[in-house]
């Protein structure tokens, strides 16, 4: 029989002849066909950039943010479903607020990684929906370091990298990450380049009202995740521009 068809597919508490969940799979779809977004680490911070949909000229500028704190010290970047992003979000503040009070110290992001890996894996072995969304956890501390990524996907897998993209262009952001260099990058680099291949990997007939949202922590904010200024994202954008437009001038 084949593993693709009636059945395999109703539930996340069955497997196909061939191993594969595919509610969790479709889940990953659901993060591939939204936003691009992107977490990248240099020398000395974090930066987050998310490509999101504006959906009406009349919405509210951050309504709906993809960039959000978890506490003062820990950044939570999302891609994917909003609705199930947000109840991740909701989950680690929670999480964090918890080790907070019986700790009297602010959770390692590593600890809060592995707590939200575990609770995502477990909507996806029985009745339950698993997660349609992929969420960045990012912090900055010199004790253990300095800069931090982890990410957290819709199958309860979490990884520590570098810098990494997921959503609808993450293959080729992932190309252009690649050519960084990214230990010689500040924060400021790091928002430049980011808003650059945000901007380089747009389809430009199909990603229309797109706005560039931002989030960083490092060594300039003391350690405390912030969202990038608008000022700053707008001056990153002006700066991006003028470098794609001189690459097509000399091609």
């Amino acid at each position: 029989m084949s593993s693709i068809g009636t059945g395999y597919d109703l539930a996340a508490s069955t497997f196909s002849p061939d191993g594969r969940i595919f509610q969790v799979e479709y889940a990953q779809k659901a993060v591939d066909n939204y936003g691009t977004v992107l977490a990248i680490r240099g020398k000395d911070g974090v930066v987050t950039a998310v490509d999101k949909v504006v959906h009406s000229k009349l919405e509210i500028q951050n309504s709906n943010p993809r960039v959000s704190n978890v506490n003062d010290y820990i950044g939570c970047t999302a891609a994917g479903v909003y609705p199930d992003c947000r109840s991740l979000l909701d989950y680690v503040q929670e999480e964090a607020l918890k080790y907070l009070k019986e700790y009297r110290e602010p959770i390692p992001v590593k600890k809060l990684a592995n707590l939200l890996a575990e609770y995502v894996h477990i909507f996806t072995l029985g009745i339950h929906r698993p997660f349609g969304g992929s969420v960045f956890l990012t912090a900055y501390d010199e004790k253990l370091g300095g800069s931090q990524i982890y990410l957290i996907e819709p199958s309860g897998l979490v990884y520590e990298y570098k810098a990494w993209a997921v959503g609808k262009h993450r293959q080729a952001a992932k190309t252009e990450i690649e050519k960084l260099k990214l230990e010689e990058l500040s924060v400021k680099d790091l928002v430049k380049e980011a808003v650059r291949i945000l901007l380089t990997v747009r389809d430009e007939s199909k990603d229309k009202n797109l706005r560039i949202e931002m989030g960083w922590v490092g060594k300039h904010t003391n350690g405390k995740h912030q969202a990038v200024p608008e000022d700053t994202v707008v001056e990153a954008e002006r700066w991006a521009k003028s470098k794609l437009e001189e690459e097509d001038m000399e091609e």
